[in-house]
C-alpha cells in the first residue's frame, strides 16, 4: 500500500515542478536547527529503529481494553471496526510518510507534526489547533503511564497481601520515580534499544493474555458467557461509538513525523518498512487479545482483562498468581518504554524553548534546562494520574478528541492539498470519504465518551484506590 502511495506521488510530480519547486527551497542546514530538533530529534536511525519505535507508540496495554470494546459492538461490529481501524491507520500513516518524503525531496524536510501543519495548512493552524491536538495525545498518555504502572504493581501487591494497607496512588507515585529516571534519556533515537525491547514485552504479555482467556474459556470455573450487547437502545448506540473510540484510539501514533524524524537520510521507502514490521506485531496481538478476551467473558468482561482474570472477587484468581505476576511485570515495564516514547514531542518543545543549539548537548548550559523541564512535566503527570480516574473512559475520551483528527482526518487533507490529485482520481475520493466518515464518529464518539465519562464519575472520588 505504501509503495503504491509512493509511486503514485512520482507520477503526479512533473520534473519541471520539482525543479521549480526546489528553486526557492535550499536543503536544511544543521546549524540552522533548533535544540529541540539538534538534540532530541536526532536523524541517525534505520528502518528498523524506525519500526521499533512505531511498535512502541501504537502497541501499548491500551490493547487490553479491546476485549471490552467488542462487549459495546458484538463479535460482529468488533471485528468489523478491528480491520477497518487497521487498514486506514496503516494507510493514512503511508500517506503521511509520502507527504514528509515529498517535502524532504524539496530540501525542506519537515520533524515535527506542527511543521507539516505550518507548512501545509498555515501557522495559525499549527499553533491553535494541530499542535495542541497532538500534545493531548501525548499528554494523555504520559499521565496514563504511571496510572498504569501503578495498576500493575497495585494488582501484584494485592496478589500476594490481600489484606495490605497501600494505597493505588502510592503504587502510582513509585512508577512516577521509575518515570522520572527514564525521562533523562536524551533523545528519540537513543530509545532505539529500549524500544526492542518493548517490542518483545508486548508481544510476550499478549501471548499470555490470550493463553489465560482460553484456559480459562475452557476450565471448570469458566464464567457463564453471554455474547449480546447490553444496555437500552440508547446505551447501545452511544455504546458502539465509544466501542469505535477505544479501537481508535488502540491504532493511535500521533508522532509519525517525529518518528520518520529519527531516520538517517536519505529517507525514501524506509518509513514503509517500519510500518510494515508494525502492523504485524499489531496484528498478532490485537486480533489474539480481542478474540480470545471476549470468546472468555463475553458481555461480562471487566474494562480492562486483566481484572477479568480476578474471577469474581469470592473464589480465587482464575490463573495460577506467578503467570499473573509474570503478565503484569510484562505489562509495567512496556508502558514505561511508551510513557518516555510520548515525551519525545514535548521533550522536543522543552528543548526548543530552553535550550542553546549553539552550545553542547551535555553542557551545563543543556542539561541543567532539561533535567528541570522533563522531571517538571513527569511529576506533574504522576499528580493527574493519581487523581484521574477510569482508564478505559480517559481512553476513549482522547480517541474521538485527538486521535481521529490527527489519524483519520488530517493524513487525507495533507496529501490531497500536497499532492492535489484529479477529482476524478480514486484517491481523491477514497481520502475524502475517509475524512467525513471520520469526522462523523469524531462528533459522535466525543458525545458519547463525555456521556460515558459522566455516568462512572458519580461512583468516583479524587486519589480513590480503585
Amino acid at each position: 500500500m505504501g509503495t503504491a502511495v509512493l509511486e503514485a506521488v512520482t507520477v503526479e510530480l512533473p520534473a519541471s515542478v520539482v525543479h521549480k519547486e526546489n528553486s526557492h527551497i535550499t536543503p536544511s542546514d544543521p546549524q540552522e536547527l533548533d535544540a529541540g530538533a539538534l538534540f532530541v530529534l536526532k536523524s541517525r536511525g534505520s528502518w528498523l529503529h524506525s519500526g521499533y519505535h512505531l511498535t512502541t507508540s501504537i502497541v501499548a496495554p491500551a490493547l487490553l481494553i479491546l476485549p471490552f470494546s467488542f462487549s459495546l459492538l458484538g463479535w460482529v461490529g468488533g471485528i468489523v471496526c478491528l480491520v477497518l481501524a487497521g487498514l486506514v491507520t496503516f494507510y493514512s500513516y503511508n500517506l503521511l510518510s509520502a507527504v514528509l518524503e515529498h517535502h524532504a525531496q524539496l530540501g525542506r524536510r519537515q520533524l515535527r507534526l506542527r511543521d507539516m501543519a505550518r507548512d501545509i495548512l498555515g501557522p495559525r493552524w499549527a499553533k491553535y489547533y494541530i499542535g495542541p491536538l497532538q500534545f493531548a495525545i501525548c499528554i494523555g498518555t504520559v499521565v496514563g503511564g504511571p496510572l498504569v504502572v501503578g495498576k500493575s504493581l497495585k494488582f501484584i501487591y494485592t496478589l500476594y497481601n490481600p489484606t495490605g494497607s497501600m494505597k493505588l496512588y502510592q503504587f502510582i507515585a513509585i512508577s512516577g520515580v521509575a518515570t522520572l529516571g527514564i525521562a533523562q534519556i536524551p533523545s528519540f533515537h537513543s530509545l532505539r534499544h529500549l524500544n526492542l525491547l518493548s517490542l518483545f514485552l508486548c508481544l510476550a504479555y499478549s501471548a499470555c493474555v490470550t493463553v489465560g482467556s482460553i484456559y480459562i474459556g475452557h476450565s471448570k470455573h469458566a464464567p457463564t458467557r453471554n455474547y449480546s450487547v447490553q444496555g437500552s437502545s440508547i446505551d447501545q448506540l452511544l455504546g458502539i461509538f465509544n466501542g469505535i473510540s477505544i479501537i481508535s484510539t488502540t491504532y493511535a501514533c500521533g508522532i509519525i513525523p517525529e518518528i520518520q524524524a529519527t531516520i538517517a537520510p536519505p529517507v525514501k521507502g524506509k518509513m514503509f518498512k517500519g510500518l510494515c514490521l508494525c502492523y504485524s506485531v499489531v496484528v498478532t496481538n490485537y486480533f489474539s487479545v480481542a478474540i480470545s478476551g471476549y470468546w472468555a467473558f463475553g458481555s461480562q468482561i471487566h474494562p480492562t482483562i486483566i481484572a477479568s482474570f480476578m474471577g469474581d472477587g469470592v473464589h480465587k484468581p482464575l490463573l495460577p498468581k506467578w503467570f499473573l505476576l509474570m503478565t503484569n511485570l510484562f505489562i509495567l515495564v512496556q508502558v514505561l518504554a511508551v510513557t518516555v516514547s510520548y515525551m519525545q514531542p514535548t521533550n522536543e518543545l522543552f528543548e526548543s524553548m530552553f535550550g542553546d543549539p549553539t552550545k553542547g548537548e551535555f553542557s551545563l548550559r543543556n542539561v541543567v534546562p532539561r533535567v528541570i523541564s522533563r522531571s517538571s512535566s513527569v511529576v506533574v503527570a504522576t499528580l493527574l494520574a493519581a487523581m484521574l480516574p477510569f482508564f478505559q473512559d480517559i481512553t476513549a475520551i482522547f480517541g474521538a478528541f485527538a486521535v481521529i483528527p490527527i489519524d483519520f482526518i488530517l493524513p487525507m487533507v495533507f496529501f490531497n492539498l500536497t499532492f492535489k490529485p484529479s477529482k476524478r482520481s480514486l484517491i481523491f475520493w477514497v481520502n475524502t470519504v475517509i475524512a467525513l466518515a471520520s469526522s462523523v464518529l469524531f462528533a459522535i464518539g466525543a458525545i458519547a465518551s463525555i456521556r460515558q465519562m459522566v455516568l462512572d464519575a458519580k461512583t468516583y472520588s479524587l486519589f480513590a484506590d480503585g
